[in-house]
């Protein structure tokens, strides 16, 4: 996999370092620094403060080992029975462990960001996008840990997903069949 970043980063990333890639990429983002938020249940009382979409992140795994990060609107309901046949995976996705997580994206439980992508060096992640992120509102993702947010445009967060070899599925997660 062919990185395109104009800088040299170190593995795995810390935010001062994807923040210094966003530069390099000429990409402005907005930075909320919290409290921890582990998950969107607690990210919403953040809101009134975040101008934009707020995401969840789900880092999952196919029976044969492929590993894809899907990023949504926090209140995408996703059925995660059939996301493997939008996806083209291989029988039912699970969650990957912790362990995974951090071996392949650098982050631990509760930080699973879009922008972990910058620690994936090998190409394992297929990086997936819900088709409504992509309304034009900025996007919001933790910067590798869950005591900060930024805000980045659309346009911006596909230059950087393309910049780390991460060129986005953008696809209509399935809903469960109760919507």
């Amino acid at each position: 996999m062919t990185l395109a970043l104009p800088i040299e980063i170190p593995t795995p990333a810390e935010p001062a370092d994807l923040i210094a890639a966003l530069e390099a990429l000429g990409i402005a983002i907005t930075r909320i620094d919290h409290e921890a938020v582990f998950t969107v249940a607690e990210s919403k009382e953040l809101r009134g403060t975040i101008h934009g979409h707020h995401t969840k992140n789900l880092f999952l795994k196919d029976k044969k080992g492929r590993l894809f990060l899907v990023s949504a609107l926090e209140s995408t309901r996703i059925d995660l029975k059939r996301l493997h046949e939008t996806l083209g995976a291989s029988g039912r996705l699970s969650f990957g462990s912790a362990d995974l997580l951090i071996e392949t994206l650098g982050v631990t439980p509760g930080s699973v960001t879009a922008f972990a992508v910058i620690n994936d060096r090998a190409g394992a992640v297929t990086m997936v996008l819900d088709h409504k992120l992509m309304s034009g509102e900025p996007m919001n993702f933790h910067p590798l840990v869950n005591t900060a947010t930024l805000g980045i445009a659309r346009d911006d967060m596909l230059k950087f997903l393309r910049a780390t070899g991460h060129d986005p599925l953008i696809i209509a997660l399935p809903a469960p069949p109760d919507m």
